[in-house]
């Protein structure tokens, strides 16, 4: 199975990397950045444009910031589209609306080829160590034929319906980590505010029922002041934003997801579009007057 891989950045460079471990040789466009110099060789072959990855490869990943970016790769000039026949199938792994998902799906299906949507979550971490959640939308058929890939690059892989739903579960995904990190900064911030060591306090609730990953990890990022990405504030935003406008567009009222979002464009005043979304504690210290680390 030849694999087209289009967007290596923080979570797509090390996705084709455990693919390319894994055995497979890779196809990147350079129509936006060069490939990185790493990832080309034996197993990596650089072309000019998506159209010529999707000649050449039998599955076409596509790993890019947000929905207009996945349009122009795919349906722009010289785009994935052009090159797509029967019996290819279109993967995309990025994180994007899911109600243009369904569109796309559906232009894609018009050239004979298949399409599942398969966002990911768990970060960089998770990339690195190919421990990702996948969460996939499309037909059965299809997914039976792409799941060892998924295999090589995560561990919890669930069909969760057709086209669509894999970015619904996304989005889902989303609203719960953004309002775990700002229940951890509230929390820290609190504690350190009444005069507790936060590090400790995080130390013990490791321990009881309020124990999480973000605690785990997030936890530690804020007690630490270590908010390099990971996954950045501002690609977080763009998913409360996709969360914000489904709702508004289904009748449902998402209030906790509102105010994390106002944190986070907080930080972005604060110059923080770029932090770890673990950052989100900036805003509340900013609020509070209280810098947790003493800083």
């Amino acid at each position: 199975m030849k694999i087209g891989f289009i967007g290596t950045g923080i979570m797509g460079k090390p996705m084709a990397e455990n693919l390319q471990k894994a055995g497979y040789t890779l196809y990147f466009s350079e129509h936006f950045n060069a490939a990185p110099a790493d990832l080309v060789g034996e197993k990596g072959i650089a072309l000019a444009t998506p159209k010529a990855v999707a000649e050449a490869a039998d599955v076409i990943i596509t790993m890019v910031p947000d929905t207009p970016q996945v349009e122009d790769v795919l349906f722009g000039e010289n785009g994935v589209a052009e090159g797509l026949s029967a019996g290819k199938i279109v993967v995309d792994m990025s994180s994007i609306s899911p109600i243009a998902t369904k569109v796309i799906a559906k232009r894609v299906n018009e050239t004979g080829a298949d399409y599942l949507d398969a966002p990911v979550s768990g970060g960089e971490v998770g990339a690195i160590n190919a421990t990702l959640t996948i969460m996939v939308g499309g037909e059965q058929s299809v997914f039976d034929k792409i799941n060892p890939l998924f295999e090589i690059m995560g561990k919890n892989i669930t069909l969760v319906g057709g086209n669509g739903d894999g970015q619904t579960t996304k989005v889902a995904n989303q609203i719960i980590v953004a309002l775990n990190i700002e229940a951890v900064a509230e929390a820290l911030v609190f504690a350190s505010k009444a005069g507790a060591d936060p590090a400790k306090v995080r130390e013990a609730l490791m321990g009881g029922f309020a124990s999480s990953k973000i605690l785990e990890v997030h936890g530690e990022r804020m007690v630490k002041g270590t908010f390099e990405p990971g996954f950045r504030i501002a690609l977080h935003q763009k998913d409360l934003n996709l969360a914000l406008t489904g709702a508004r567009e289904l009748g449902v009222s998402l209030p906790n997801t509102a105010g994390a979002q106002e944190l986070f464009n907080t930080c972005n005043a604060l110059g923080g579009a770029g932090w770890d979304h673990s950052g989100l504690i900036k805003a509340l210290e900013h609020l509070a007057n209280h810098n947790i680390r003493g800083e």
